[in-house]
């Protein structure tokens, strides 16, 4: 009688038996049925509970979902990686490795519905269990089945490739060449079209104008009678700039005595040509208001949609009682985000033609009635004044005062900065000696501030993954999880590979939706950054509180 022996699996491992070579017709139903590895089920399983442990900003369940979904799969090639080199040498016979499955199962069911309820009622994660495990295994599946069509893709390449070049020359043609026409897709078409169709939205929100908005009739601002800028070349975000100031009447009541009406000027990307010329025209603007005849004039970056927030420009106006000049331009019309991602040197043409045009008309007045010349940078824009002056030295010297508002994770001057800070002094509110720079976690800590007033102050809430991501994240442990944490980083969250990177990869898309304080959120707690780098003459904490109070933070 003939013994039959049954065909160990593909996911066996154990004793060691020697492996029979496969020939090149059973290759293609061996990976068209390819199950599920048992170690990539393990580690994925891991992976998802992991994810659903703190990090530093509350997601909702259908972002958490992916987030999950992202990382398990994660764990499944690594567990997949690891039970390959396992099977070179040890193989499990089908009977053990159902055995090993049903053991698998008895363990990590109850670890993953555990985790799943401990993320549902904290406080980091409100979301409902069904969609987020939905979304969960959408994700996984998703990626999933990408991973096994572009196995098939390279499979197939290889067997083309077998009839001229041996098997492992082959393989490898056949993995560049899915690497390549992969890469080639997934760039020119998924990217470039997402990037169009983000382009057209953009350009239609840019064209319209903000519900209670409406052309100036003050001379002093752009858009309005006598302007060099037509009002309807400014864009949604300038139009929004130039005409929510504070009116004389209601800067008056809060300074306690007579105000005058501010200047505020703007050039959008339809009010001329190129970045230089807009520069050029709004000196031209300056020079037709008054604006260098007033006591302050500050420059605003702003974001990548043009954007200003009117809490930070209102600080200013009601500190100076209405004489200032504020000035800004725009460089684009799409979230910074994507102007992060397809070109940063929009923002640093912009930042350096319009500080180099202020420059040098100011340096040309006498010293004795030049205005005090404040800068202003938010998330993209910061990035553009630190690229401008290349180093932290320049930056001191290049203004009266300089308030940083989020810097990006990948701003030089800040970089450098937090690097070279003082030895025991936090990454998350470093301490750099020699240079007038100050950092602030929270507004309210630059009150109490000892020594001399800074020039230029970050201000960076501990919680805002667009000052923290970072590349590392995948395989280092960053230096805000390490020693003492920020004020606004819970003691429970930790670091995993992998799952904190995709952690706070999320966390980017809803930065801006913390409330106040947390987050990519400052509003008027600039109040406080504007009150230490350029306070003007008599100027209190008592007045902070209540410019703060005025502005409803």
């Amino acid at each position: 009688m003939r013994n039959e022996v049954a065909a160990p699996s593909e996911q066996s491992f154990g004793t060691r038996i020697p492996r029979p070579r496969r020939s090149p017709e059973n290759l293609r139903p061996r990976i068209m049925r390819a199950p599920l590895s048992l170690t990539g089920a393990g580690l994925a399983a891991v992976f998802f509970c992991l994810a659903f442990t703190p990090s530093l900003l509350p997601r909702t369940g259908i972002l958490q979902g992916v987030v999950a979904g992202i990382t398990a799969a994660t764990g499944y090639a690594l567990g997949t990686a690891i039970g390959a080199l396992i099977r070179i040498r040890f193989r499990f016979s089908s009977r053990a490795v159902r055995i090993w499955w049903r053991v698998l199962a008895v363990l990590l069911l109850p670890m993953i519905a555990t985790c799943l309820v401990l993320g549902a009622v904290s406080y980091t994660h409100r979301y409902d269990i069904v969609r987020t495990v939905g979304a969960s295994l959408l994700t996984f599946g998703l990626i999933l089945l990408i991973a096994r069509a572009l196995r098939l893709a390279t499979h197939g390449c290889a067997q083309v490739f077998r009839l001229i070049v041996p098997d492992r020359a082959a393989y490898c043609a056949g993995t560049v060449v899915v690497a390549v026409l992969s890469y080639s897709a997934f760039d020119g078409l998924l990217v470039a079209h997402l990037f169009a169709v983000a382009d057209r939205s953009a350009a239609v929100i840019n064209n319209g104008t903000g519900n209670g908005v409406h052309v100036p009739t003050s001379a002093l601002r752009s858009g309005g009678p006598q302007s060099l800028v037509p009002w309807d070349t400014l864009g949604r975000q300038g139009r929004n700039f130039v005409a929510s100031s504070p009116t004389p009447e209601e800067l008056s009541a809060f300074a306690g005595r007579p105000a005058v009406e501010p200047i505020r000027l703007y050039a959008g990307l339809a009010s001329a040509d190129s970045m230089q010329a807009r520069a050029d025209l709004v000196i031209r603007e300056m020079d037709r208001t008054g604006a260098f005849r007033r006591e302050v004039v500050a420059l605003f970056l702003p974001t990548g949609t043009g954007w200003v927030d009117n809490k930070v420009t209102q600080s200013l106006e009601y500190m100076y009682a209405g004489d200032t000049a504020l000035v800004s331009v725009q460089y684009s019309y799409l979230p910074s985000w994507i102007s992060f991602l397809g070109d940063r040197s929009d923002v640093v043409d912009a930042a350096s033609a319009l500080i180099t045009a202020v420059q040098q008309r100011w340096a040309a007045l006498p010293v004795n009635h030049r205005p005090k010349l404040l800068l202003f940078g938010e998330s993209l824009g910061t990035y553009g004044i630190e690229a401008t002056f290349g180093s932290a030295g320049d930056l001191v010297a290049g203004a009266d005062g300089v308030l940083m508002e989020g810097p990006t994770f990948a701003n030089p001057i800040h970089q450098q900065l937090t690097r070279d800070r003082a030895a025991g002094s936090p990454v998350w509110d470093p301490v750099y000696p020699g240079l007038a720079v100050d950092f602030a976690d929270t507004a309210t800590e630059l009150r109490d501030r000892p020594g001399v007033r800074p020039k230029v102050v970050y201000l960076q809430n501990s919680s805002d993954p667009i000052v923290w991501w970072n590349w590392s994240l995948l395989w280092k442990r960053p230096a805000w999880l390490r020693g003492e944490r920020g004020p606004d980083v819970t003691p429970s969250m930790h670091w995993f590979p992998w799952v904190t990177f995709w952690q706070t990869t999320c966390d980017l898309l809803f930065a801006n939706q913390a409330p106040t304080g947390h987050g990519h959120v400052y509003k008027s707690t600039t109040v406080d950054g504007w009150a230490t780098v350029a306070p003007p003459p008599g100027w209190t904490v008592a007045d902070t509180i209540r410019l703060r109070e005025r502005l409803g933070s």
